[in-house]
């Protein structure tokens, strides 16, 4: 799990250097959907399409996986670490 935000923290970081970068030479969000060919309005509207769709079929495999992470992790021995 540590391993996990590790490399999160690390994409964060990564990708507010970048975004700092292109700010300075004056790339923003807007230039680049305009560039594209696609309105910022467009993106939200995807974005909340694929949100739509992610939502019940995360919530859908939540309902299996997690009962099953439950029943491995009681039935695991004693003193065996995940790590």
């Amino acid at each position: 799990m540590l391993r996990l935000l590790h490399t999160v923290v690390k994409i964060a970081l990564a990708s507010l250097i970048v975004g700092t970068i292109l700010a300075h030479f004056g790339i923003t969000l807007e230039a680049l959907a305009a560039e594209l060919g696609i309105s910022m309005e467009r993106i939200g509207e995807l974005v909340h399409e694929g949100l739509a769709w992610a939502a019940p079929n995360l919530v859908l495999g939540l309902v299996v996986i997690i009962p099953l992470w439950f029943i491995v992790y009681i039935l695991r021995p004693p003193g065996q670490s995940s790590d």
